[in-house]
């Protein structure tokens, strides 16, 4: 979404760079498509978002590492020193900034950390994802309890649901209940997640 309001602001074409069509199993390979991102941003001017970005920016010193990602972070961060006549803006987005090589910290001149939505931002997210549905006399802290820890995509996606649970109960509007019951399922969903990781260690 940032890098959606950024090429919007900017007026320029988003771009999103697809690390499943990027990285191969074979040698050098995701190296020469990089190369050829690099490329096509030297020549056009655009918006290149390259999200889930740890898949390519983590660590060299991870133990777990593979050789062959280090050489394909190695070839980014020298692609990234190459002076390109179109200053194209490159995004990477990524939910895990802990994995990330420090080298990268140098390279981009921006770095935005995405707190949790506060209780007043997730009345504004849940309000404007409520349309077309009414909803008169939401309890707002008993929403806003449910929605604690919960990022902005959670929230949107748990109103949405409430609306279409509306719809198809044939009701004109979205009550409290709808709502918590919504995020409570989404909590319920972070809780299994981080269970399963743990146990994977």
């Amino acid at each position: 979404m940032t890098a959606e309001a950024l090429a919007g602001e900017l007026r320029l074409p988003l771009f999103v760079i697809r690390l499943e069509s990027l990285i191969t199993r074979f040698m050098g390979e995701t190296a020469a498509k990089l190369r050829l991102v690099f490329d096509e941003a030297h020549r056009r001017r655009g918006v290149y978002l390259f999200d889930e970005f740890d898949a390519v920016g983590s660590n060299r010193l991870a133990t777990n590492d593979v050789a062959e990602m280090r050489r394909v972070l190695n070839s980014f961060l020298q692609f990234m020193e190459e002076p390109s006549a179109t200053d194209s803006a490159l995004v990477a987005a990524t939910n895990h900034p802990s994995l990330l090589d420090r080298a990268l910290l140098r390279r981009f001149d921006e770095v935005l950390r995405f707190e949790m939505p506060s209780s007043e931002e997730v009345r504004a997210i849940i309000k404007a994802h409520l349309a077309p549905m009414k909803y008169p006399k939401l309890t707002w802290k008993t929403i806003e309890a449910a929605a604690d820890g919960l990022s902005q995509a959670e929230i949107v996606h748990a109103a949405e649901e409430a609306v279409k649970e509306a719809i198809l109960a044939e009701r004109g509007q979205v009550a409290t209940a709808d709502l918590t019951r919504q995020l409570n399922k989404r909590q319920s969903m972070k809780t299994v997640f981080a269970e399963e990781q743990e146990r994977l260690g």
